[in-house]
């Protein structure tokens, strides 16, 4: 039979309350009390209970949102993102509750529960929604939350890592400019996180930098599944007169825009050049891209999370470096 801190007290000859103190490493106890605690503690082989300390003290846990699986199917950046969030907290002693929601609302509800119940101790969020009213209702909270992504608003307790991701969009048409390319698409995502936005506006200024007209009907909103991504890649390819470089907003519309291209005869980069962000390394022609270090985005999100739970300084806002690699999906125009 387990003991309890009834016994710990009697063996100790102290109270229950100071127990209570010793095992929520609290100061406001002697030395010598201490001791005999811990004494107690061992002699018993005391456990304690996790889910009954919790309620008094809070327990050692941490929230991760995700997107809802409608926006995250076939997107490895979630599954990566969260496996190193999982390796940190363990490494911190953490538990973490993963969390996906229908709705923002929904959303905003189950945080204040686990924040009101003392279940977490901070929020890591894995993308940055467009519509900020998330943040606006839990920074009253003072508890530290950290976002994958950018925000507009100005936030107490609120941390944000990111890469850039409206540089390195404007990068890639600089580059494909470079190679002689003035006829260029774009298959971006829905303009729901800031992600998206920001990787579509540094194309929309990339191609209005070097004067060159923007064609709407090049700018596609291809969704979040495999189906719309591969039905607007296709739609694409198959118009009367067709870019000579696309650029692919993630791995998704890479992964799709290759297949149609494949299906339909279309050769990359002999008939059609193609640049984006992808992490994979078994596309063939190779793509030229920005590599997105997710790895590093998981870690620094982490170290900056469980520092403020310990009350560290930290700073408000990271932007971590990409990768750009040149592969052979682009072909020189004269």
């Amino acid at each position: 039979m387990s003991c309890t801190i009834y016994d710990i007290a009697k063996l100790a000859n102290v109270s229950k309350s100071t127990v209570s103190r010793v095992l929520n490493n609290q100061t406001n106890i002697s030395a010598e009390a201490k001791e005999r605690v811990l004494n107690a503690i061992a002699e018993l082989k005391y456990q304690p209970n996790k889910v009954a300390r919790g309620l008094s003290s809070g327990f050692d846990a941490i929230m991760v949102i995700s997107r809802s699986s409608r926006t995250t199917a076939n997107n490895p950046f979630f599954s990566e993102i969260i496996q190193t969030i999982s390796s940190k907290a363990e490494e911190e002693n953490f538990d973490l509750i993963l969390n996906t929601s229908h709705s923002s609302n929904d959303e905003i509800e189950k945080c204040k529960n686990k924040i009101n119940e003392k279940m977490i101790k901070g929020i890591l969020m894995l993308t940055a929604p467009a519509d900020e009213h998330f943040f606006k209702e839990l920074d009253v909270f003072d508890i530290p939350i950290v976002v994958i992504g950018r925000l507009d608003g100005t936030y107490k307790n609120v941390y944000t890592v990111d890469t850039n991701n409206y540089q390195d969009s404007y990068d890639l048409i600089n580059y494909l400019f470079e190679q002689g390319h003035r006829d260029i698409a774009c298959l971006h995502s829905p303009l729901e996180y800031h992600v998206s936005i920001d990787r579509l506006k540094g194309y929309t200024d990339g191609i209005l930098h070097h004067g060159l007209q923007l064609n709407n009907d090049w700018i596609i909103n291809s969704g979040y599944t495999v189906e719309s991504a591969y039905e607007s890649a296709k739609s694409l390819l198959l118009r009367s007169k067709r870019p000579t470089a696309v650029v692919a907003n993630d791995d998704l519309k890479v992964w799709t825009l290759y297949k149609a291209a494949a299906e339909l005869g279309i050769s990359i980069p002999q008939d059609l050049s193609v640049v984006g962000y992808s992490n994979s390394p078994f596309l063939s022609p190779a793509l030229t891209r920005v590599e997105i270090p997710i790895e590093e985005l998981g870690a620094v999100g982490s170290k900056i999370l469980f520092g403020k739970i310990r009350g560290s300084k930290m700073e408000s806002k990271t932007i971590v470096p990409t990768n750009k690699m040149c592969g052979e999906s682009v072909s020189k125009l004269n």
